[in-house]
Formats: structure tokens, C-alpha cells, sequence
């Protein structure tokens, strides 16, 4: 994993879609809510945000951090009879969230065809992909020079080895 200790926390926020495309018979029950299974867009909503939360636990070497939003949210596109999913997951963390947020709309648009597949197989999931990744820093905070920490760490290391 790499080491992010260097980094100072900002605030991350990262979104990322995906679409899922039904068929009209799918796409109906869907939109009716009418699905055996239940309400397909709540549990894929439920699926992405726990996605979220476990995406270190899913993606190795990938960094276990606190979340303070995940939102996954859809638009029904009638033309297409096609779902298209949108996440969005915020941190102040000294590491990203674009593998949260990529989670997040992966595993709501599996939980649709997972909740659809009984009444076909013709299901793609496609264009899975981050579309806006915003790193700020918002506090004022003292930052030392890079040489500092790194005295900083040996001290630590030698302290350590004694």
C-alpha cells in the first residue's frame, strides 16, 4: 500500500457514473416498482453506499478511510429504457475517494441486474467511470518542509529500533 503519511488531510470529493441498460420489459417493472424482488432503486442505493464504505475491504491495497458522504442517486431514461447511476463520496482524508465513488455505482448497477435478471439476461452495465474527482484544502494549517518530516519519521524509526 502506499504510504500517504506525508500527505496533509483535505477535504476529497469524487463522482463517478454508470449505466445500465434493461430493456423495455425490465425497464417498466423497474419504473413501476413492480419487481418481485422490491423496490430495485432503494436496494441498489443501499448496495452502493455499503459498497462505499467496503471498498478496502473489496480492492486490495486500496486504503481503509472514514467517509462523511456517500450519495448514490439515478436517472430513468425512457428513450433507452436504461438506468444511469451517479455517486458521489466525500472525505477529508490524506488519501482519495475515486475507487469509493467507482464502487459505489459497480455495485448498485449489479445489484439492478441482480434484481432484473429473472426477467432477462439482457442486461449491460457500461460506462463505468470517474467523472469529477475536487481536492481542497480548507483549514488554514502549518506545513513543514518535507525534510522536517522526514527527520521527523527517522527520529521515530531510531526511537523505535532502541
Amino acid at each position: 500500500m502506499v504510504d500517504v503519511s506525508g500527505k496533509l488531510p483535505a477535504v476529497r470529493i469524487a463522482k463517478a457514473t454508470a449505466h445500465v441498460s434493461l430493456g423495455k420489459q425490465a425497464y417498466n417493472l423497474v419504473r413501476e416498482n413492480q419487481l418481485a424482488k422490491g423496490d430495485v432503486l432503494s436496494v441498489a442505493r443501499i448496495a452502493g453506499i455499503t459498497g462505499a464504505k467496503k471498498t478496502s475491504d473489496l480492492i486490495p491495497l486500496c486504503h481503509s478511510i472514514n467517509l462523511s458522504k456517500v450519495s448514490v442517486d439515478f436517472d430513468l431514461v425512457a428513450d433507452s429504457y436504461s438506468v444511469v447511476l451517479y455517486s458521489e463520496v466525500k472525505t477529508e482524508s490524506s488519501t482519495g475517494v475515486e475507487m469509493e465513488a467507482l464502487t459505489a455505482v459497480s455495485l448498485a448497477a449489479l445489484t439492478i441486474y441482480d434484481m432484473c435478471k429473472a426477467i432477462t439476461h439482457d442486461i449491460l452495465i457500461s460506462d463505468i467511470k470517474l467523472t469529477r474527482l475536487l481536492v481542497s484544502s480548507t483549514r488554514c494549517r502549518t506545513e513543514f518542509p518535507r525534510k522536517v518530516i522526514k527527520r521527523i519519521k527517522d527520529d521515530i524509526h531510531t526511537v523505535s529500533q532502541k
